[in-house]
């Protein structure tokens, strides 16, 4: 990413997301992948996830309003259409450049790498409260 002199964002369009597994890890999931494509195909994919506290919150927000019956179907629809914006690769850049323009632009005070850092290490050393689990639910 870069900002031109007149001051519009430039995203690097070669840009990949790094990947934090260690390489026996990394080929490991990717065995599982491949393993599991075949019956995937035919019968779908059950997962768990985690969400941290933000998101679980606006996904749990978005079923107490009724948008969506249960997190899984909130999970299921915006997948979806992750997935159709995929193809759409300058409507991709757009989305991350305003994102990256709010950043920029947020009202609060920036704080310094070294202040970041300390905060990190806080919440890390922190316990960590268990998360809510949601039992899925039977209908008739």
């Amino acid at each position: 990413m870069t900002m031109s002199d007149d001051g519009d964002i430039e995203i690097d369009d070669s840009y990949e997301p790094r990947d934090w597994r260690n390489p026996a890890d990394r080929a490991r999931d990717i065995a599982q992948a491949k393993a599991l494509r075949e019956q995937a195909s035919q019968g779908g994919l059950r997962f768990e996830v985690f969400l941290p506290s933000g998101l679980a919150e606006w996904v749990l927000d978005f079923v107490a309003r009724g948008v969506f019956v249960d997190p899984s179907q909130a999970v299921f629809v915006i997948l979806g259409e992750h997935k159709d914006l995929e193809p759409h690769h300058d409507l991709r850049t757009e989305l991350l450049k305003r994102t990256l323009e709010a950043s920029i632009n947020d009202p609060r005070p920036p704080i310094t790498l070294d202040e970041f850092k300390k905060k990190m290490a806080e919440r890390r050393a922190e316990p960590r409260p268990e998360p809510a689990v949601w039992p899925k639910n039977t209908y008739s």
